[in-house]
């Protein structure tokens, strides 16, 4: 590449219109200050080689790349996960939602962003090498197939960008993934949690899987159902799970999640005490094109307690209609979320006593869709067992694993899902163990 080609190439990026944010990364700006350096027919050998050192260590950086060369991968993810006129307005609706203007602009942004990509890092690195003497060997090429990992949707798209030729063309084809899966953080992330910082992507979350959770199929039933005519844009309902600790409530809202995020489904967690911050949460989420989950794990309320009423506006609405795009999840250990006591039920200073019991009990009410998740009996908590055993191959007797199982229940707290996968956890250490002793 000649130097009135790089000349050419800058001032076209400079020059990009939908796309520019794009560009607006650390690593980008250090190309783009690059291409200038080396665009000067004797630049000054120290700039040129500082700043390709400083590309190199922030390209190295970027976790879970989506293709092997450094350059390329980066450039992808930048464009999957920039949030502008053209992802947003597709996360909202399909390709034909964009207008002409709109859509032909994105064509010629991506035109240049392709020009860009061409630069991998073994052109990239024979340019610095023919300009500046006495580097050769210094460096070696971004290009490392090893780190590229499992297969997603952005890693699916990613590879059909990296063999288009002309990525003008493939317009209509990023407008369909940010529709499908989403633009900006919620094209990337599954999992959110508010906080005092506000959102926050949750950069692990829990990998639980429906197939993985062994018993209580006909409890989480509803709440697939329920799940899937949300993603339909049919009517669903705002669902409360409440049982006994240890039976998979919670863990079932999350298999759930990982089970239909590359639908479009994202979750939100909210913790009871930030539920205040509620229509901030709702703000955001509202004109989304994804479809959220708010999550409220172990909800219940003391009597002095009133953060529940800021639960209402979503379940119910208020003045301002809800988004259509959210529901929530809650779990609890109580039926009636909101404790109750006699003095309730009693004379008191409240002189309308018995219309704020009633408002109280109500809010359980409020949930359209209400699962029991009941202790198990022992012949599920062995089936729980036995299934959880199976998943993971330990080799025991059926009448082994039986009386172990039962011994450990009798000296642990309570029979639940949780004490089944905590015994089995127990036992396959133990296994494992006497398996690698001399």
């Amino acid at each position: 590449m000649d130097r009135s080609e790089i000349e050419r190439l800058v001032l076209r990026a400079r020059g990009l219109a939908v796309l520019r944010g794009v560009l607006r990364s650390p690593a980008a700006r250090d190309l783009l200050a690059l291409l200038r350096l080396l665009a000067v027919e004797r630049p000054d050998p120290e700039p040129v080689v500082e700043t390709f050192g400083r590309l190199w260590e922030e390209l190295a950086a970027q976790p879970d790349p989506l293709l092997p060369d450094a350059w390329q991968a980066h450039l992808v993810a930048r464009l999957l996960e920039d949030e502008n006129p053209f992802s947003l307005t597709a996360e909202r609706g399909p390709a034909g939602f964009l207008s002409g203007a709109l859509l032909g602009q994105v064509r010629r942004d991506l035109g240049v962003l392709r020009e860009l990509f061409d630069l991998d890092g073994g052109a990239l690195l024979a340019m610095v090498e023919g300009k500046v003497s006495g580097v050769a060997g210094l460096w070696v090429p971004w290009d490392d197939p090893g780190r590229v990992g499992e297969d997603t949707a952005r890693r699916e798209i990613a590879r059909k960008l990296a063999v288009a030729g002309d990525w003008g063309g493939c317009a209509e084809r990023l407008a369909e993934h940010f529709h499908r899966h989403g633009a900006g953080t919620f094209g990337r992330y599954r999992a959110f949690r508010w906080g005092a910082d506000g959102l926050r992507a949750v950069l692990r979350p829990d990998p639980a899987s429906l197939v993985g959770l062994v018993g209580y199929e006909r409890e989480r039933e509803p709440l697939i159902r329920n799940t899937e005519r949300f993603l339909a844009g049919l009517p669903a309902h705002h669902a409360l799970l409440y049982g006994l600790p240890g039976t998979g409530k919670s863990s079932t809202v999350k298999a759930v999640l990982n089970e239909y995020a590359n639908e479009g489904l994202r979750l939100v967690e909210v913790a009871k005490e930030d539920l205040g911050a509620l229509p901030r949460v709702l703000e955001i989420l509202r004109g989304r094109g994804g479809r959220f989950i708010l999550f409220v794990d172990d909800l219940s309320f003391e009597e002095h307690e009133v953060e529940y009423k800021s639960l209402k506006a979503l379940l119910e609405g208020s003045i301002e209609e809800p988004p259509e795009n959210v529901r929530l999840y809650a779990t609890s250990n109580r039926r009636n979320l909101i404790r109750e006591s006699f003095s309730d039920r009693e004379d008191s200073d409240d002189v309308h006593a018995r219309d704020t019991m009633h408002e109280k009990l109500s809010l359980a009410a409020r949930f359209g869709l209400r699962l029991t998740f009941p202790s198990p009996n022992q012949r599920r908590y062995l089936e729980i067992v036995a299934g959880l055993a199976e998943q993971r191959g330990l080799k025991l007797s059926a009448e082994d694993l039986r009386e172990r199982a039962l011994l450990w229940d009798r000296w642990h707290a309570g029979r639940s899902g949780r004490t089944a996968r905590q015994f089995v956890d127990e036992l396959e250490a133990e296994l494992a163990h006497s398996q690698s002793a001399p």
